[in-house]
């Protein structure tokens, strides 16, 4: 077996079940789940049309790289949303079956044996595909905490000198899971340099960029930020980006990774031999979701109400406040007298709504784990079920 295997610890909801083993929540009052990043809104009709107007393709293999239509709809897409140059469909755009799986194959990818132990750097909290990742493909994770004190940004001036001579990839996600922070350009122009200075791959995951609150200022995206900073190359750098969160359809598993063409090239090879192509059927549904727009606009309204209505009820007894974007609340338990663990567990006992420890999010770094004491509220449901769990959440809080 491959022991990297073994360095792979469960993942965080397989943890929050043995957390709530123990504990059973009160008949009476339907469970509200706010922990997992599962978009509950509806499939939008259109694009279940779509996909049932395409079953013929079932008949088909699918190619690695997809259809001309779903490589160019992507890349029209990319460009009228971040206001660049459409990128070259038959070589900066590539098809995936969810950004998930593509994080993960990346490293896979690009992480190059050499006689030192590679390492990729990750932020923390942070998506743990990104550590799975580094560790079965041999390489060392470096975590860099984001915490209230440096405003949840990634502060690469603290990554020691012999980090940066053996990093191979930078995991950076913007708008950030959990704390949805938003890399500016300035952050961006500064992680380009030391790209350019150590030979790294950035790997982008932007798969929040299209849930935020002000429709006249998107989050900045890592390939518009590198076009306004002359890098039309995109060398080193690419960006992932899916429809679950844009569109509401987790179950379609349709992404794509966008960017340095020589870098997409090698990784369409590993994938050729992967065998992750994606499903005639999904490629048109998928190519119909990334041409429209308003479903996108109707989703973001529903988010933005639900921020409305729920920020100043949690607010009220937990540190926190309207992300940059995303659809996370990361809240502080600090003042309750209770770990995050602990306020888990009591809030599912007592009032059957399920969040999700920071410290699951997290690991042990620089002295710290930064996701302690915090706990990730996602306010995936509907409007009125995240009115009601705020309310069960303020009324645990009073009871403390």
């Amino acid at each position: 077996m491959n022991p990297n295997l073994d360095k792979l610890q469960p993942y965080p909801f397989e943890r929050l079940r043995e957390l709530f083993a123990d504990s059973t929540p009160p008949d009476g009052l339907q469970e509200i789940k706010l922990h997992i990043g599962e978009p509950q809104h509806p499939t939008p009709q259109f694009i279940k049309d779509a996909l049932a107007a395409n079953f013929g393709g079932l008949a088909n293999y699918p190619t690695t790289n997809g259809s001309d239509e779903l490589r160019q709809s992507i890349a029209d897409w990319i460009g009228r949303r971040f206001m660049i140059p459409a990128p070259d469909s038959a070589t900066q755009i590539l098809p995936v079956t969810g950004s998930r799986e593509a994080l993960f194959a990346i490293a896979q990818t690009v992480i190059e044996a050499k006689h030192t132990k590679p390492v990729v750097i990750s932020p923390n909290p942070f998506y743990q595909i990104y550590e799975g990742a580094a560790l079965l493909a041999g390489a060392r994770p470096f975590f860099m905490n984001t915490t209230p004190e440096n405003g949840f940004r990634m502060d690469w001036a603290r990554v020691p000198e012999e980090i940066w001579q053996h990093c191979q990839l930078v995991y950076v996600c913007s708008p950030g899971n959990p704390t949805g922070k938003v890399m500016t350009r300035d952050e961006w122009q500064t992680l380009f340099d030391l790209s350019d200075r150590y030979n790294f791959v950035i790997a982008a995951d932007e798969c929040y960029s299209e849930i935020y609150f002000d429709e006249k200022n998107p989050p900045l995206g890592g390939l518009q930020a590198a076009h306004q900073l002359g890098r039309t190359d995109y060398r080193n750098l690419l960006m992932f980006s899916s429809l679950s969160k844009r569109s509401n359809v987790p179950g379609m598993r349709s992404g794509f990774v966008a960017g340095d063409a020589a870098i997409l090239r090698k990784f369409w090879l590993y994938r050729t031999y992967q065998g992750c192509a994606m499903s005639p059927p999904i490629q048109a549904a998928s190519a119909a979701a990334w041409r429209d727009e308003v479903h996108v606009r109707d989703n973001r309204s529903l988010y933005v109400e639900k921020f409305r209505q729920v920020t100043p009820i949690i607010a009220q007894h937990l540190p926190t406040a309207l992300p940059d974007a995303g659809f996370y609340l990361w809240a502080s338990v600090a003042t309750t007298g209770l770990s995050d663990t602990a306020f888990a567990r009591e809030l599912r006992r007592q009032y059957n709504v399920t969040v999700l420890p920071g410290s699951y999010l997290a690991r042990d770094a620089a002295g710290s784990n930064p996701g302690s004491n915090f706990i990730r509220i996602a306010l995936v449901a509907g409007v009125e079920e995240c009115r009601a769990a705020a309310r069960r959440i303020d009324a645990f809080c009073q009871s403390l």
